[in-house]
């Protein structure tokens, strides 16, 4: 009977201590997470704290320190100017170039992206592996490497420094990412249901419209996410076959950091690095839950 109470005895122990080093842990853990949560909010703290105040305020303070009166100058001077014509740079026409350049670029290609991927996984033919390969091989692409080809195709076709000339050049170059999402999404997906909806006398457009495409919301939603970052955010592309009013946003943004007149006005500076990177903040809050749920939704076939 005491052997009895002493391994019960022994049991609770053990059952205690692990409470304590899962309590522990767990606390551990949370530390953590706070500590890589404040280093990067910390930056866009500073960024907005020094958005809203006057030059005297960031010459006289430190970064840190709330301001002591909101100041809006520096995001209207940031968005629209300080309107004495040449020379001033601002980011209001550039923003919308930016639009007009992500908006058709990202459907674009996440419509040929999702009509590869059908065809590569549910309308199979000799070579097909080797496409995808060659496909594949396109997201490795470093950026510099072409450059000089597509600035020559863009300057054959009539449209370099145009926004259209970004969009064909945004739209090739992501059309290997949104391939590969969505053929690896569309292998779960069962080649039963594919077979059923052709013997009921479906074609391949109606397949792809009635079926796949309804069905295809996760990944749609991370693709979208990935091409509109990718392309907002981009500089290299925007720098090298674009300039002066057919800029995007980015561009701009350099463009008026490195362009002073005497001083140098952070708060200007701070205000015009949120106004260009707010875009892809909005999506990433209001979407960023959907991206992971989508990323792992054909992670298991079914």
């Amino acid at each position: 009977m005491s052997v009895n109470n002493n391994t019960i005895t022994s049991y609770k122990q053990l059952e205690e201590r692990s409470k304590i080093t899962n309590l522990l842990l767990r606390w551990f853990l949370y530390f953590i997470l706070i500590l890589f949560a404040f280093y990067f909010i910390f930056p866009l703290y500073v960024m907005i704290v020094t958005s809203f105040k006057t030059m005297e305020e960031i010459r006289q303070g430190t970064l840190l320190t709330w301001p002591s009166q909101l100041n809006f100058e520096s995001w209207a001077v940031a968005w629209g100017g300080r309107g004495y014509g040449a020379g001033d740079t601002f980011l209001r026409p550039y923003f919308w170039n930016s639009i007009k350049m992500v908006v058709p670029a990202v459907i674009f290609s996440t419509f040929i992206g999702a009509m590869t991927g059908y065809v590569l996984t549910k309308w199979r033919f000799k070579g097909d592996r080797w496409i995808f390969l060659f496909l594949l091989f396109g997201c490795f692409i470093p950026f510099q490497a072409i450059l000089l080809p597509m600035a020559r195709t863009l300057g054959v076709l009539g449209i370099s420094n145009s926004i259209l000339g970004l969009v064909v050049v945004h739209s090739i170059y992501g059309i290997p990412f949104t391939t590969l999402f969505f053929r690896n999404y569309y292998v779960s997906i069962p080649n039963e249901l594919i077979k059923a909806a052709r013997i009921d006398g479906a074609g391949f457009f109606k397949i792809f419209f009635k079926i796949l495409l309804p069905i295809s919301a996760p990944i749609i939603v991370v693709t979208v996410i990935w091409q509109f970052t990718q392309i907002w955010n981009d500089f290299l592309f925007g720098a090298t076959f674009s300039f002066g009013k057919a800029a995007p946003i980015q561009v701009a943004l350099n463009n008026m950091v490195l362009s002073s007149t005497s001083v140098k006005e952070y708060n200007v500076d701070m205000a015009s690095s949120i106004i260009a990177g707010f875009p892809t903040l909005i999506v990433y809050v209001l979407a960023g839950k959907y991206f992971i749920r989508g990323l792992t939704s054909g992670a298991v076939k079914g």
